[in-house]
């Protein structure tokens, strides 16, 4: 199997926050693998802007060492340096003039324009502002923003209120890498684009949909910014929620932006508020290593690295079929799944004996990204009707083949959707409000009764209250492994 390569437009791609992490560990590495695949087309250029005092041939050193560290060594070929040829670079002040006028001198006419605000959202209102004063930015200018996208209802607002002050909603790419990964984007096509599941995928017929994005590491050298987020915030009103929506939402009636986004908004807008007994927040213990509070430099700190909920979605579908969410650090192991738990058959002619189980959807998003549906068969031998489950593996490592080394990362689809002017894999203002508006009462009865995480060991599953909270409706959680 041989994917197909189909090139972009030229462009001009300014990368604000150049000399970054996230620049030089992702957005630099996936537009080189997209030039190395004929992608990426001769006439296109990236311009780093930053506030080091670099010229353009001290920027290429830099990145030439970043793809050393990050890139595959066998990446790493001759390419690397006509990659590099198309890079250039400006020192800019992001709160001052200092750099504007020299960028707007650099951008060219009749190419695709975008600018990656690779920075901190604190400069997001100060850059657009700036590129539009200066003139810098066309009408059709394209803009890329990190998440987090504000860290409650209000300054999501103010933010969607900043931008739009210089940029259509059309301009604008909330980039959230977890909807570039191909297996969350197989959701949709498994779903949609086969009649086996589509029928299926409800309450008469689903038993529960369990969620899972857990981490191995701890909070390490972030821990100063994590604690004043947490796994709430960090984690469940994005990235958990966009999985929650793919695997919710009614089908859309075409495969294209607004149509995909006005259903993943339906699905927020019909979330219950959650009960505080349906919520589980944790905090890793240092029984291998420093703990949470040590990590955060905050001895008294209730921030949470962990949370388990239990969602309902109040409409038609999904009646009466529970949601499992569950996000940690310091995990057991390194796993992010959506899994799919079909009700038992209504009436089994097998014994009881027999062992029948439930049918299982598993959707893999890391590691081994993949898709595997367990089905019932008898066991082979003679002992009489012995039920065992047996999966239906696509694991794209073993389906692909070599292939499976070339899919393309999230970043590399995401950075090309951009240039494109795709923006179905990217959040719309209203749906970054929408989550928030649900999030915030969750957040805000917490610091109203002053709840304190439950210690968790590290390496392990969660607390034993997660347990509970699926043990108390006869279910239990994946193990990790």
């Amino acid at each position: 199997m041989v994917s197909r390569v189909i090139p972009v437009d030229p462009f001009d791609l300014v990368i604000f926050g150049g000399t970054g992490d996230l620049a030089r560990r992702k957005i630099l590495p996936a537009l080189y693998r997209r030039y190395r695949d004929g992608q990426m087309p001769e006439e296109a250029r990236i311009i780093g802007a930053a506030r080091s005092e670099l010229d353009a041939d001290g920027y290429r050193a830099e990145i030439r060492a970043a793809f050393k560290e990050f890139l595959r060594a066998e990446e790493c070929d001759d390419q690397v340096d006509a990659f590099l040829e198309r890079l250039d670079y400006l020192p800019i002040d992001a709160m001052g003039e200092g750099g504007w006028p020299e960028l707007k001198t650099k951008m060219r006419d009749g190419v695709t324009q975008a600018f990656y605000f690779s920075v901190g959202p604190s400069l997001f209102g100060a850059l657009a502002e700036r590129l539009h004063t200066n003139g810098i930015a066309r009408s059709d200018a394209r803009i890329v923003v990190e998440k987090p996208f504000g860290r409650d209802l209000g300054s999501a607002k103010a933010l969607n209120a900043t931008l739009a002050q210089h940029f259509d909603e059309t301009q604008i790419y909330r980039i959230d890498h977890y909807l570039g990964k191909e297996t969350v984007q197989n959701l949709m096509a498994i779903r949609f684009g086969n009649v086996l599941f589509e029928p299926l995928w409800n309450a008469q017929y689903v038993d529960h949909v369990q969620i899972t994005v857990a981490e191995g590491v701890g909070v390490g050298g972030r821990g100063a910014y994590y604690d004043k987020s947490g796994a709430m915030r960090d984690m469940v009103q994005n990235h958990l929620m966009q999985l929650l929506c793919l695997t919710a939402m009614e089908p859309p009636n075409k495969f294209e932006p607004d149509a995909v986004r006005d259903e993943k908004l339906k699905v927020i807008r019909a979330l219950q508020p959650v009960a505080p007994a349906d919520i589980v927040r944790g905090q890793y213990n240092g029984n291998d290593g420093p703990s949470y509070v040590e990590d955060a430099e905050t001895p008294d700190s209730r921030t949470e690295s962990y949370i388990a909920m239990k969602l309902e979605i109040a409409n038609w579908r999904w009646n009466g079929t529970p949601f499992y969410l569950r996000t940690g650090k310091r995990m057991k192991a390194r796993k992010s799944e959506i899994v799919v738990t079909f009700k038992d058959t209504p009436h089994s002619i097998f014994d009881e004996d027999a062992g029948q189980r439930a049918n299982i959807l598993s959707i893999r998003l890391q590691p081994d990204e993949g898709i595997d549906l367990s089905v019932t068969i008898k066991e082979p031998g003679p002992g009489g009707m012995r039920l065992v489950d047996v999966p239906l593996d696509m694991t794209f490592a073993e389906a692909l083949g070599p292939d499976a080394e070339n899919v393309p990362d999230a970043y590399e689809r995401l950075i090309m959707d951009v240039i494109r002017g795709n923006q179905t894999l990217f959040m719309r203002g209203d749906e970054v409000e929408a989550a928030w508006a649900w999030t915030d009462p969750i957040i805000e009865g917490w610091t109203e009764r002053r709840d304190k995480p439950a210690g968790y060991d590290a390496g392990s599953s969660g607390p034993e209250e997660a347990l509970m909270l699926m043990h108390r409706d006869g279910r239990r959680w994946r193990d990790l492994t």
